[in-house]
């Protein structure tokens, strides 16, 4: 157990100190001064609104979530949901690198604290990320046409990178898909992923994925919905603030630099720190917005979402110490009880 953790901690540091190396990198490349510059026409009130819609697109996140767990028959309220969201959310955010950590997280404080079976709860989350994940990789595929429509090239090395990130999620959400229609047991290769607790409860949580991903059902076409709702939102988000930096854009470029910051995303580097960077620097130049701009939107997203992420975090301290209390005093009154069955 404990090699395990220190190999996760070493992965996490490693992935930091990449992210952090990319982002001196490209400060170094465009130069802080013209970055200040950037920064120089973005006001307290665009602020307030960036802010405001990325806490939207939380919102949106835990209201699909909650969606989909009214159809598996969990009954949770939004508040509790919104906490587990956030939560989830700030792992997702700062410790990308935790395979399925969040998603674990998700389905564990469901059970812990709203008495959600374990296989409803992971089985909710996990077609949650593979529905929101349809709707990114869509983005990205459209934004990444226009794209090459407006520029005609991409550099070999960016192809390789983040094409073949793209391409693994491609693949394994096309797989998810093809095994669900078809109704074939998926749950074999998502218990390699999440360990022990998928495999003593196969059955149930292949029966969720079965029941939910129907083409004439009317819960996962409206799930998919919002899906795309809350990639138009962070659209909006895009486009909003690229205009803030004093650089106009229409919606087709704000398409293609949004499906860039999924693929920036998809990389395991904490924050996406340097990652964004360097490929947003790229798009921003091909689309003759100015690296500067590029950096100042990197960091401007970034301070947005670390907010919501601290939130988040203060949620997840707060849920820490009642798993902490609900486990100690289990403890307590299984050591009482087996007194008790000795005398």
């Amino acid at each position: 157990m404990e090699a395990r953790c220190m190999k996760k901690f070493l992965l996490f540091l490693v992935s930091l100190l990449i992210g952090i190396g990319l982002f001196i990198w490209v400060i170094k490349f465009v130069g802080w001064p013209e970055i200040k510059n950037a920064f120089f026409v973005f006001t307290g009130w665009q602020g307030i609104v960036i802010l405001s819609l990325s806490f939207l697109m939380a919102l949106i996140g835990t209201w699909k979530w909650k969606r989909v767990l009214e159809e598996t028959g969990a009954k949770i309220s939004f508040q509790d949901i919104w906490k587990a969201y956030l939560a989830s959310f700030s792992i997702r955010f700062l410790a990308p690198i935790v395979i399925v950590g969040a998603e674990i997280f998700q389905g564990y404080i469901l059970k812990k604290k709203n008495s959600i079976p374990w296989s409803q709860g992971i089985a909710s989350v996990i077609i949650d990320r593979i529905l929101e994940w349809t709707a990114n990789l869509t983005v990205i595929f459209f934004g990444g046409i226009f794209f090459l429509l407006m520029i005609g090239f991409l550099p070999m090395n960016l192809v390789i990178i983040f094409g073949s990130v793209f391409l693994i999620f491609l693949a394994g959400v096309s797989f998810f898909y093809f095994k669900a229609f078809k109704k074939e047991s998926i749950t074999k290769a998502i218990g390699k992923l999440f360990n022990h607790k998928l495999d003593s409860q196969p059955l149930e949580i292949e029966k969720e994925f079965f029941n939910f991903f129907k083409p004439k059902k009317r819960i996962m076409w409206q799930v998919f919905g919002l899906n795309f709702l809350r990639a138009g939102v962070m659209l909006l988000r895009t486009w909003l603030l690229i205009g803030f930096l004093g650089k106009s854009i229409g919606v087709l470029p704000a398409l293609s630099i949004l499906g860039f910051t999924y693929l920036a995303v998809m990389i395991p580097i904490p924050a996406a720190l340097g990652s964004h960077e360097v490929i947003q620097t790229f798009a921003f130049s091909s689309l003759d917005l100015g690296a500067a701009a590029a950096t100042a939107f990197t960091m401007i997203i970034r301070g947005a979402e670390l907010i919501v992420a601290l939130f988040g975090i203060a949620i997840l301290f707060r849920l820490g110490i009642f798993l902490i209390k609900d486990t100690f005093f289990k403890k307590i009154n299984n050591f009482a009880k087996n007194n008790d069955d000795r005398h």
